[in-house]
């Protein structure tokens, strides 16, 4: 059977990072680049125009800024974000990652990296597994210091709380399931649930989560290191 297709747009104000990243993605077998947009404004008409699944995004545009345009590319469209930073220059990952972000990726990624990562999310997963990512999250939670503030929804039962827990350290449903000695299927389904409790998109709004309400605090686990 063929693998489904995975329509992608990509949003750098950069020209030559723009052609390459879409060139690479392009050339996939199972993705397609939809179109490109050099600043936020033209990556959110672009992306209520084709509709894609994933939009490869810069936070630093002109225009908009990518974390504006995430925010309203993800109120209106089931489309999953990936935000591009340059790690040690950027100070809004955070904010990033509340707009509806899935993911990071650092301008300098290898082309078989960005597939990957596109892929990836294209399926519904959050890019939570790279050590960058995990220091990203830990790095700009513990910059924020907010005050916890109180869950929303209904109370999550203590075995969803641990699965929450795992997720905000940056487990895959794998190793929460090694973890809790429980099937994978399992995790799964206490994955969903708690989302759906929640209301949040993705593991990567379950993160956001975790550090707001202060279920985890970051810098305080080994897992971060």
């Amino acid at each position: 059977m063929t693998a489904p297709m995975t329509s992608v747009i990509v949003a750098d104000d950069q020209p030559v990072v723009r052609r390459a990243f879409a060139a690479i993605l392009d050339a996939q077998p199972d993705l397609t680049v939809a179109g490109t947009a050099a600043d936020g404004a033209q990556a959110v008409r672009l992306a209520q125009a084709v509709r894609p699944d994933v939009a490869l995004m810069d936070i630093r545009m002109p225009e908009m800024d990518g974390i504006e345009a995430v925010r309203r590319i993800v109120a209106d469209l089931p489309t999953r974000p990936i935000m591009i930073t340059t790690f040690d220059l950027d100070d809004y990952v955070y904010d990033a990652l509340a707009a509806g972000a899935a993911g990071f990726l650092l301008k300098d990624v290898t082309a078989a990296s960005l597939v990957e990562a596109v892929r990836i999310v294209g399926r519904g997963d959050a890019l939570l597994a790279p050590k960058v990512t995990r220091r990203l999250i830990a790095e700009f939670a513990r910059q924020r210091r907010r005050v916890p503030r109180p869950p929303d929804g209904p109370p999550l039962t203590p075995r969803e709380t641990d699965v929450l827990t795992l997720i905000a350290r940056g487990m895959s449903n794998a190793e929460i399931a090694t973890e809790l000695v429980v099937s994978e299927h399992t995790v799964k389904t206490h994955v969903a649930r708690l989302l759906a409790k929640l209301g949040l998109r993705d593991r990567t709004q379950a993160v956001v989560h975790a550090y707001e309400t202060g279920l985890v605090r970051a810098g305080t686990d080994r897992a971060w290191e």
